[in-house]
């Protein structure tokens, strides 16, 4: 079986309608269809982030995830697969979902998802956007985080964002660049014995930085 595979250093996790599309439109150059509900992305969307003068990386935007992913539901279960390259996945989170959920919850169905669908996933390196902070009060975002932060045990890097309004964009960017230019050097990750691969080509304006 022959299937294409798209080549990105990061990858984009999340419930549908968690600011994804946003936040790669945000930080890259990037135009996937953004509206305000959910399965908006009903493909892979590739972008070039530019970090500098020649400091880039390619960012993935895959569709979301929904409770029984691994076994088949919804459309992120698809592409799941494009993620095995990668070199970092962010989990994005939407800290002020409409319908009053918790997000802590709904991060650790996401976990579930992944885990469920392949132990290499879960075990790459991954941090948390926690993004739509700009619409919780102001006075409430640090204990919001500080209870998110605590409740998942979470010791890995996290980021305070509005892909939106893009405020806090920056540093994660940054970091982001210096983590997947410090693993480059590194051998590519096992690939799914399952499929024959192809590798997508990123076609860009500008060249990619090696």
């Amino acid at each position: 079986k022959m299937e294409l595979r798209v080549l990105a250093d990061v990858g984009l996790l999340g419930l549908p309608n968690a600011g994804k599309s946003t936040l790669i439109t945000a930080i890259s150059n990037a135009r996937p269809k953004i509206a305000d509900y959910p399965f908006t992305t009903l493909h892979p969307n590739l972008g070039v982030v530019r970090a500098g003068p020649e400091r880039s990386f390619v960012v993935a935007d895959l569709p979301g995830l929904i409770e029984g992913a691994a076994d088949g539901a919804g459309l992120g279960h698809l592409f799941l697969r494009h993620l095995q390259r990668t070199r970092l996945l962010l989990h994005v989170v939407d800290m002020a979902p409409f319908d009053g959920s918790d997000p802590v919850a709904q991060a650790k169905g996401i976990i579930k998802e992944l885990r469920k669908y392949d132990e290499s996933l879960y075990q790459k390196p991954r941090w948390f956007v926690l993004n739509k902070l700009d619409m919780v009060p102001l006075e409430e975002r640090d204990a919001k985080v500080k209870d998110f932060i605590k409740r998942m045990r979470w010791k890995a890097p996290h980021f305070q964002v509005s892909a939106l309004a893009r405020e806090g964009l920056d540093p994660m960017v940054q970091a982001i660049y210096e983590h997947v230019a410090s693993h480059k050097v590194q051998a590519p990750p096992e690939i799914d014995p399952r499929f024959d691969v192809a590798p997508v080509v990123v076609r860009s304006e500008e060249p990619i930085d090696d």
